[in-house]
């Protein structure tokens, strides 16, 4: 899987692939190696797995392949393939919302890649699983959406995505495959620009106040933060927000001073994208926590910023590295 330098770092795209499974270790690593080796790893696949995030309680994972844009199709549905063979939802049992056994297939352009060729080898990534996996239920979002290019949040909530029985609806009409099943569920594949995860935990167990704390912050609040969207699960005895940050590319006046505000900026095909830092959402939280008078006790990057995983993927395909997460330590909670 070695490959020249000079061709990395040039088209490159990620996946956070969300599987509905984060307490068999074993499940979860099978799944992550079939995204770098298929055919009982005789064929190394152009890929590598940067990272692996699998929390016990939520009983899901976030599994970060890279790879060229137009190697890393196959290499997500290789992935797949394996999660829906191992993941039953009908017995699946866990407080974080999700619809299906592989919940969600979002492609980022990480370099040299537009909205509009993510979009497409997702629509194709939705084909080939709905071929391939014949009773697999797909809905698509984002760039992957046409004509309509509806985001992920529009189309969850037409989904009932927090109804836990919502995979199982006879309503349910997807875009690709066949109507849900109890086993498979409902999967969303889609593209967007990089959406990073951050969660911080909250040191009550009062769950009303955490709620609060979350409609705050989020951007759709009238003070919240642009990109942010977030939620508030019972966790380890206290309360953990979870926050999805996306990277946007539309700002106003109030972003002039960029990261002087907590916004951090990057462009890729000389579009500049902007997201709310780990350390900004960490802060007001904090603030809104005392607030009440509790604190924080800890935040979690689950995986990369935008630019961490665009340097990690270069390194990891420069250097042949698959299993990249093994060399800095999948986390397990």
């Amino acid at each position: 899987m070695n490959m020249a330098s000079g061709r990395i770092g040039i088209r490159l795209a990620a996946c956070l692939l969300n599987v509905s499974e984060g307490r068999r270790k074993d499940v979860v690593e099978k799944i992550a190696k079939a995204a770098v080796c298929k055919d009982k790893g005789q064929e190394c696949l152009q890929a590598t797995v940067l990272n692996i995030f699998s929390d016990y309680e939520y009983n899901r994972s976030v599994i970060t392949i890279a790879a060229p844009i137009d190697r890393l199709g196959s290499s997500v549905v290789a992935a797949c393939m394996e999660a829906f063979s191992s993941i039953d939802m009908a017995a699946h049992v866990g407080i974080h919302p999700c619809l299906g056994a592989v919940d969600l297939v979002p492609i980022y352009p990480l370099s040299g890649v537009d909205l509009e060729e993510c979009g497409m080898v997702a629509r194709n990534i939705a084909e080939c699983l709905a071929h391939c996996v014949p009773g697999c239920s797909i809905f698509l979002f984002g760039h992957a959406d046409l004509p309509k290019k509806q985001s992920l949040v529009q189309r969850r909530k037409q989904m009932g995505w927090f109804n836990k029985g919502a995979s199982k609806a006879a309503h349910i009409i997807p875009d690709v495959g066949l109507a849900p099943t109890s086993r498979y569920g409902l999967t969303g594949v889609g593209a967007s620009p990089y959406v990073m995860n951050c969660n911080v935990t909250v040191d009550t167990q009062d769950l009303a106040m955490a709620k609060k704390i979350a409609q705050f912050i989020r951007g759709s609040s009238v003070e919240g933060l642009k990109g942010v969207q977030s939620m508030a699960f019972p966790h380890k005895g206290q309360i953990e927000i979870a926050c999805n940050v996306e990277s946007f590319d539309e700002h106003d006046n109030q972003l002039a001073t960029g990261e002087e505000l907590g916004y951090v900026s990057y462009s890729i095909l000389g579009r500049t994208y902007y997201y709310v830092s780990p350390q900004l959402i960490e802060a007001s939280i904090q603030k809104l926590a005392r607030s009440h008078e509790v604190s924080t006790v800890g935040t979690a990057l689950v995986g990369f910023t935008p630019e961490e995983c665009r340097r990690c993927a270069v390194y990891a395909l420069t250097n042949g590295i698959g299993e990249f997460w093994r060399a800095r330590g999948g986390i397990f909670m």
